[in-house]
């Protein structure tokens, strides 16, 4: 019996809605990629454009802006300010530098361990800039005065170079004939110093460069490990929320057992090639030599141990936030693991969550004295008292924590709203075809491939915004776990590192006039490649169980039952 599909009204209309979302989500693309007007202005726009296009009302769009996971980001954003405060960060840093040594490969590593720690809790942006002047003072100690350290290691490719080394040599040449009996093995000399001076200035720029270079890549790395380390996580969570309600499977600890273990796995992976690569891999590494880098080496010594002593002895004031912070990550984690009984048993089922955390923590913050208090006040009122001044004002609080950060959070959240409601992710995960007849494990590998290039030209909030809406249609469409696709493209958007524009860490570290766009590629490139591998092999191995990766969940099956209502129906004519 033939027949044909008749498309109901209420299709018809869905249809006009996904055209319409469709428009809004190019629209705030261009505007987010182009930064034609400003990130967080461009995250406001579903507030006026959802209402007025009938795709979705305004009481459904302005609740997006200030979720919990916005609350958690918030403690985040102001736990970090009354660290930069105090110059907690400042001690940490130089006390890892002081352990790890002076030795170039060493001391890159300790870099990349200091500022992959502190940005995953402080935003990368904040420790790069934080780091970089460190690591440049370690360096003019090392190596002296940059400019000069150019000039020396210019060689024949260079054309400036060429030119002075034929205006030497024929300097050398004019010598030679004033002095016709000075014997041949002194120019010898001279020229074999010459060109080893030039190889060692070489290798010190070489370091330099690696040093700079893994500062911003080590801050992207580090953010990953935590749900408040940078803004795609807790999107992340956020979309999960809107789109899986029923889904309570990630949060601070249960993230961070997955992607502590990833974040630490890349950062050995890429110590390893940015030391390789940068010259840092010796025989120095593990043997001492009496030479003259001995000698620079223990100047850098001294202007770590300098520091040190300028920050004086540990105050109350950091020793008080260095006590929240690990009250703050402790908690956190502790709330609900998955793995073990969490403490949030103790209050009915579903109504502590970790933003309820992080505001109770970062309260304190404001009333808890920064000096510590006299005793004798209370056993006599004429004594004199230490003045109140609490750990951080909210002042301060205002000029550190960016606030457009929130809208775009806010604005990414609206707009993954829009998508689920008008039926736009489910029509692009429908025709995402290819993808389909791939492997599941091969499509993770596709897919953090394409986040993580998209995302050299995009801010990372924006791309995750824009495709993590499509990836879990697709992975609804496939019948595959949705966490199996979205947790890859979430940590493949921050691993941007092949152009001085993908982060604003990069930008810092570009903008030292000491890095060229060659050097981001070329180190970028396999850093890109190590990554993908490392999320293919955690989302296979410790991913996989952690989150029953390999079975097709309850808490996916709503959502594709709902967008199943909104398919066309069929009717049968008879001939």
């Amino acid at each position: 019996m033939p027949y044909f599909t008749v498309p109901s009204k209420g299709f018809r209309k869905c249809m006009w809605c996904e055209g319409k979302c469709l428009y809004v989500v190019l629209l705030m693309a261009v505007y987010w990629c182009t930064e034609a007007l400003p990130l967080a202005v461009t995250a406001m726009l579903p507030v006026c454009l959802f209402p007025t296009m009938g795709i979705l009302p305004s009481k459904k769009v302005c609740v997006q802006y200030f979720l919990e996971t916005n609350f958690l980001f918030l403690s985040g954003l102001v736990m970090a300010s009354a660290i930069e405060e105090w110059g907690l960060h400042r001690r940490v840093a130089l006390k890892v530098l002081k352990i790890v040594g002076v030795k170039p490969a060493w001391l890159i590593l300790g870099m990349m361990i200091t500022s992959s720690f502190l940005s995953m809790w402080l935003s990368n942006t904040a420790t790069t800039a934080m780091m970089l002047p460190i690591a440049n003072a370690i360096l003019e100690s090392l190596f002296g005065n940059v400019e000069t350290l150019k000039e020396n290691c210019k060689d024949k490719s260079d054309p400036e170079g060429d030119s002075q080394v034929k205006m030497h040599v024929l300097h050398f040449e004019k010598q030679m004939l004033a002095t016709e009996d000075r014997p041949d093995w002194t120019d010898r000399s001279e020229q074999k110093n010459l060109e080893e001076a030039r190889r060692e200035a070489q290798y010190q720029m070489k370091v330099w460069k690696g040093f700079l270079i893994c500062i911003p890549y080590s801050a992207s790395i580090g953010g990953t490990a935590t749900l408040t380390g940078t803004a795609p996580n807790l999107i992340l969570v956020g979309q999960l929320k809107s789109y899986f309600p029923e889904c309570d499977l990630i949060n601070f600890g249960s993230w961070f057992v997955f992607a502590f273990p990833l974040m630490l796995l890349f950062l050995i992976l890429g110590w390893i090639w940015i030391a390789f690569l940068y010259g840092g891999l010796n025989t120095r590494l593990c043997i001492s030599k009496h030479d003259e880098r001995e000698a620079t080496e223990a100047k850098a010594t001294a202007v770590i141990d300098e520091d040190y002593k300028k920050l004086g002895p540990i105050k109350f004031a950091e020793v008080s936030i260095a006590f929240f912070f690990i009250l703050f990550a402790v908690l956190l984690f502790t709330r609900d693991p998955k793995f073990i009984t969490g403490w949030s048993t103790f209050f009915n089922k579903g109504y502590v969550s970790d933003a309820v955390t992080g505001v109770i923590i970062i309260s304190i913050l404001f009333f808890f004295p920064s000096q510590r208090p006299s005793l004798h006040w209370w056993f006599d009122s004429r004594a004199s008292n230490t003045p109140y001044v609490p750990l951080l004002s909210w002042r301060k609080a205002q000029e550190c924590v960016p606030w457009n950060i929130i809208l775009l959070l806010g604005g990414g959240f609206a707009m993954a709203k829009g998508c689920e409601e008008s039926g736009l992710a489910v029509w692009i995960g429908k025709h995402l075809q290819p993808l389909t007849q791939v492997p599941p494990s091969v499509a993770v590998i596709l897919i953090t491939a394409f986040i993580a290039c998209f995302t050299e030209i995009a801010s990372n909030m924006a791309t995750i915004i824009i495709f993590l809406p499509v990836i879990a249609e697709l992975a609804i469409h496939v019948k595959v776990n949705p966490l199996y696709f979205m947790i890859p493209a979430t940590t493949g958007c921050s691993y941007a590192f092949m152009l001085p524009v993908s982060t604003p860490p990069n930008s810092i570290a570009f903008a030292s006039g000491h890095l060229m766009v060659k050097d981001m590629v070329k180190t970028g490139f396999v850093m890109n490649i190590l990554g993908i591998l490392c999320v293919s092999l955690a989302m296979n191995t410790w991913g996989l169980h952690m989150f029953n990766l390999h079975t097709y969940p309850d808490w996916a099956r709503p959502l594709n039952a709902s967008s199943a209502s909104d398919r066309p129906f069929n009717v049968e004519i008879n001939p």
